[in-house]
């Protein structure tokens, strides 16, 4: 790149390089990089009319590292999740676009109970907390709510405590299977976004996702499906009845995700959602009354 080449040049040259290298996005990514380097806001890139060579070697590095298939978030250092801004980096898998439906459909179980006259704050784990984006959303949306985050990995709890300091969410570093046993029978909204590829499908994963986001993060069995059969025992240990729980999933599970909730039993108004792109995306389900349902003691 010369010296006082035009940002709408620079921009065009970085989008063409990410584009042979494959980047999905190569226009918005070249663009949210130099605005990154800049420190400009996104809407305000078009302003910049030149970049001067020192700058435009930074960005050389960064489109480098880009079109090498490195996450764009892990280059600029935050990810956008609905309204607030998370820090991520390596060690944490980066929350993805689809996974704010899921939060959102916790955030709106969460304020429909702390919207009845005279109820208590909602109570809501988040499981598999990973950069704690589900439970740092719902804290966010819901602030008189409880919240509860289970992370298992080290180093992504790192980055979850660092997300979460100052919300009052309780982080937990331990195994979604265990932890928070002192909430059973309590927690109304049980949110999760697990694990859910099949080891099978290592070479389907994009290079993003499988080169850097944690591969406990990714794969869970044969099938994909173990941490989720994992959360429908342990939601229907902490749940109270008539206490929901919701989990995401690939777009390939729309019918065994939700099987195996109905498999687990216990469980009633066992529905799949659809992504905006119309792709099944999460699963929701509702604990039957005690009455109706497996002993506690059948299901840890």
């Amino acid at each position: 790149m010369s010296a006082g080449q035009s940002g709408r040049g620079v921009r065009r040259a970085a989008a063409d390089r990410l584009r042979v290298a494959g980047v999905a996005s190569p226009e918005r990514d070249a663009d949210l990089l130099l605005a990154h380097l800049l420190g400009v806001p996104l809407g305000r890139l078009s302003l910049v009319e030149e970049v001067a060579a020192e700058q435009q070697e930074a960005y050389d590095a960064l489109v480098a590292r880009r079109a090498a298939r490195e996450p764009l978030q892990h280059l600029t250092g935050t990810a956008a999740f609905r309204h607030v801004e998370l820090a991520v980096g390596p060690g944490v898998f980066v929350p993805r676009p689809e996974t704010e439906l899921l939060a959102g459909w916790a955030i709106e179980q969460a304020q429909a109970l702390a919207g009845r006259e005279g109820s208590r704050p909602p109570v809501v784990v988040d499981l598999c907390t990973g950069s704690g984006a589900v439970a740092r959303a719902v804290a966010d949306e819901v602030p008189h709510a409880r919240v509860h985050a289970v992370e298992l990995d080290p180093d992504a709890h790192a980055w979850a405590e660092r997300n979460l300091a100052g919300t009052g969410v309780e982080l937990r570093l331990g195994d979604m299977a265990t932890e928070l046993d002192e909430l059973r029978g309590q927690v109304d909204v049980v949110v999760c976004n697990p694990p859910y590829i099949p080891l099978e499908a290592w070479e389907s994963v994009a290079v993003e996702a499988r080169d850097h986001d944690p591969h406990l993060a990714l794969f869970s069995g044969d099938d994909g499906l173990d941490a989720l059969r994992v959360l429908a025992r342990r939601a229907a240990v902490l749940l109270r009845p008539g206490g929901v729980v919701g989990a995401e999933h690939a777009d390939v599970q729309g019918e065994s995700a939700p099987a195996v909730f109905v498999e687990a039993g216990g469980w009633v108004e066992v529905v799949d959602h659809c992504d905006l792109a119309g792709r099944p995306r999460y699963v929701t389900a509702r604990l039957a009354p005690r009455a109706t349902r497996p002993s506690a003691s059948a299901v840890t």
